[in-house]
């Protein structure tokens, strides 16, 4: 992942752009945050946020014309916020007012003609960053317009006390002297006006007849400027605003004499201070001001089960709201977010943050040339079932990302070993001797089809395989026209969420080898990984799926499949998200057997991982029953899926679930069988490799012979030893090696005191550690554990 590459991951989550409100004000006051703040009872740190945007906030609490309201979500759900008496409550119950901090004084000074917001708020903005500013007023006090406003809406003393804060903070206020005419020598010439120097002016007083001379004015009598940075369009370092442009803005609203939005004025002067700013620094005027002013932002925000609620009403509407009321209001902001991801997600939640945070951190993770890598557990516990893309907005997924991550740590060799080895080491035996098989139909030189069960089915439910072969077969001649082999392997997909490209790539090569042997026939595949394995990276593989061909073949013993009108829930797998015919096809072949279907909130397109898609449940397994937990709860009724791995984890959390194929072939048995968890991994081992032999006498007369040394020895292992070794992820196999090789070469300690021998044994990046005793031709097992060392010995001599 290269900068530019995280910068447009980055810019696709939108949870940290600005909320409607904050974005419809011309001023980009946070609302939201200010909601927050009055709604906690703290008017204190509510006024800090108001100071942040707006200067006057005591005079805008009382005249602000709300522009922000007309975009409140909360709009859509009761009636908007109401902000301005939010911001009034703030300034009555925030405490005094703070001193604001100031600049160290700069050389340059800007003389500003007029006292209305606008020029106030410049002279606010830039006596903050250490200018020198006067103000000339030709009436007797500041204030401007804002004294022509009824004193019941704005108080004399609010303005007068806004004003002497300007002071304090060392504005100069020249009044009674407008300014009448400015002299300027060539563009780099000071001003002199009233026989004070200037670098710079603004004018906010219409009454500038004297100034003709200088400015350009248009048919409306306003000044001309830019629309972007209000600089005049023919005296460079004189910006213009406020009562200067106020004519054209009369004549644009047909001749209306309404006030002028106060809020939108006082955004006027601070663009305004900006451009000055930038002008007495001698930098670009128009860079950079994305989103300057009223913009509309792309945040979502669902108002799904937002309650309505109207606006809370003030007992003394004179006063504003009290303490108690101006809480209630607070209250009702839905506080606008995204976070459609996480809501979703228990992997994103869980990690606290959302996903333009995490991508960074992953980007970080990546960056690291020395020192520890934070975030190799996080990258590594994602399913990568790209449900956060399907609710995102943006269709930011970060499935892509987190698999792209894993893959670079694979190959910049940053991916611990240990990782994934336990998932790599199963796939290497469903594609080793032990399982692996490639048949065409018993009697044919060629297959049509090949039925592909996929090594979780063969793990879990092994009858269930031998089952569906012969039922297909006993349609091979009917309705599939067509010789039907069977393929028994991994497709990969462990390769794939390990980042272990190189191990999918001689998967696919050794699949694409007994393929073209079998004649490239149509593959029937009965898992969901295996499907989406084969859509994604087989594209000159025919593919369908056991359950479209079932829904269209008909069912096995019709007559003896029965739901009798049972209710079920059922699951979809996170694999089918986008496979609408799949999830049809299911649904029917249930309402066939007579279930009534139950919806989970998030289905079909939306389902949820079972966590173990992306190996998540090896990589961070309490994060995996915490998935589980969350997905079986949704529903009190038995669940149904056609995914066994969905399956098998919501039964070993205790959901009573059962397997579609196991309701078709035993539907009695399959309802007894809900609740048994499915076999642990040493089990799932010996029951593919027990499918294999058995399928191979079944259909092909065939008998497979054991070759393996390690594989004669015998063990006794009680059921609390069973449970470490499932809870360690060590297989029978693994304690037989180390046993095989401990009696073979005599490298074994002795305890004397127990009597038991402690060995180990290291077949690849793991070592294996077996205490144990030989027992009337068995071994006694007490305790097996491992861990990720290679242990060196010195040569012997």
């Amino acid at each position: 992942m290269d900068q530019n590459r995280l910068r447009e991951l980055e810019e696709q989550c939108i949870q940290e752009h600005a909320p409607a409100c904050q974005a419809g004000c011309p001023v980009h006051v946070d609302g939201r945050g200010l909601a927050v703040e009055v709604g906690r009872g703290d008017f204190a740190a509510a006024l800090k946020i108001l100071r942040k945007s707006i200067p006057f906030p005591a005079i805008i609490g009382r005249i602000c014309d709300q522009p922000c309201r007309l975009v409140c979500r909360r709009a859509e759900a009761g009636q908007a916020i109401n902000i301005a008496a939010l911001e009034r409550a703030s300034v009555d119950w925030g405490g005094p007012f703070e001193p604001v901090p100031v600049l160290p004084r700069k050389s340059k000074r800007v003389a500003v003609a007029g006292s209305d917001l606008s020029a106030l708020t410049v002279a606010f903005d830039l006596t903050k960053k250490g200018y020198t500013v006067s103000v000339f007023e030709k009436n007797e006090k500041a204030g401007g317009s804002l004294w022509n406003l009824p004193e019941t809406l704005l108080p004399r003393n609010l303005i007068n006390d806004e004003i002497t804060r300007l002071e304090h903070m060392g504005v100069e206020f020249i009044l009674k002297t407008p300014i009448t005419a400015f002299e300027k020598g060539d563009e780099n010439a000071p001003f002199n006006i009233e026989g004070r120097i200037y670098d710079a002016v603004y004018i906010a007083d219409g009454d500038l007849d004297a100034a003709r001379a200088w400015l350009e004015f248009d048919t409306f009598n306003a000044v001309v400027i830019d629309p972007v940075t209000l600089a005049s369009r023919c005296c460079e370092g004189v910006f213009a605003g406020g009562g200067a442009v106020q004519a054209r803005d009369v004549a644009m609203a047909g001749g209306s004499r309404l006030p002028r939005s106060a809020i939108r004025t006082l955004a006027e002067g601070r663009r305004a201070a900006v451009s000055l700013d930038r002008y007495l620094q001698r930098v670009s005027l128009t860079a950079a001001r994305v989103n300057e002013g009223v913009y509309t932002t792309r945040l979502f925000t669902s108002l799904e089960g937002v309650q309505d609620l109207p606006q809370v009403k003030m007992s003394q509407p004179e006063l504003g709201y009290n303490r108690e009321e101006a809480q209630a209001e607070g209250q009702r902001c839905i506080q606008c977010q995204c976070l459609e991801c996480v809501k979703v997600c228990e992997y994103l939640k869980q990690y606290g943050s959302y996903p333009k945070r995490y991508v960074r951190e992953i980007y970080n993770n990546l960056s690291i040339v020395s020192g520890t890598r934070q975030k190799n557990q996080f990258i590594n516990s994602c399913s990568l079932c790209g449900l956060c893309g399907e609710v995102c907005p943006e269709d930011l997924n970060m499935a892509g990302v987190c698999l792209e991550a894993r893959q670079t740590m694979v190959k910049t060799k940053r991916m611990p070993p240990s990782a994934f080895d336990f998932a790599l080491r199963d796939m290497a035996f469903s594609n080793g001797e032990d399982f692996a098989l490639a048949r065409n139909q018993p009697g044919s030189q060629h297959s049509d089809y090949v039925f592909f069960p996929g090594c979780q089915l063969g793990a879990s439910y092994p009858d269930a395989v031998e089952k569906m072969y012969a039922y297909l077969l006993s349609r091979s001649g009917n309705e599939l026209n067509g010789k039907i082999g069977l393929m028994l392997r991994c497709c990969g997909a462990q390769a794939e969420w390990a980042g272990r490209s190189d191990l999918f790539e001689a998967s696919q090569n050794e699949f694409l080898s007994e393929y073209e042997r079998l004649g490239a026939p149509e593959l029937i595949l009965a898992c969901s990984s295996c499907y989406r394995i084969f859509k994604t990276y087989y594209p000159q593989v025919k593919i369908s799926s056991l359950w479209t061909l079932l829904d269209r073949l008909g069912l096995p013993d019709d007559k003896n499949i029965t739901g009798e009108g049972k209710t079920i829930t059922i699951q979809d797998p996170c694999s089918t998200r986008y496979e609408p015919e799949i999830q049809d096809s299911v649904r029917r072949i249930l309402n066939r057997l007579g279930y009534q279907i139950n919806e989970l909130t998030l289905s079909r397109e939306k389902t949820e991982c079972c966590s173990y898609g992306g190996l998540m449940w090896l990589s961070n397994r309490k994060l995996a029953a915490d998935v589980i937990n969350k997905r079986i709860v949704l529903s009190p009724l038995d669940y149904l899926t056609y995914c066994v791995m969905c399956r098998d984890f919501f039964a070993s959390e205790g959901k009573a679930s059962m397997y579609l194929l196991d309701v078709l072939f035993d539907p009695a048995g399959a309802q007894a069988r809900a609740l048994i968890k499915g076999p642990g991994y040493s089990t799932r081992h010996e029951n593919r490799a027990r499918l294999k032999k058995r399928l191979l006498k079944t259909f092909w007369g065939e008998d497979m012979q054991n070759n393996r040394a390690y594989e004669t020895i015998r063990l006794n292992l009680s059921e609390s030893v069973l449970a470490l070794m499932e809870s360690r992820l060590i297989l029978v196999e693994d304690v037989q090696q180390v046993i095989e090789y401990a009696e073979r070469t005599g490298r074994r300690l002795l305890n004397r005191q127990s009597g038991r021998y402690l060995a180990y044994y290291c077949p690849n990046t793991v070592t294996y550690w077996v205490e144990y005793l030989p027992e009337n031709e068995a071994y006694t097992i007490f305790n097996t554990y491992s861990h990720r060392m290679v242990i060196e010995e010195a040569g012997r001599s």
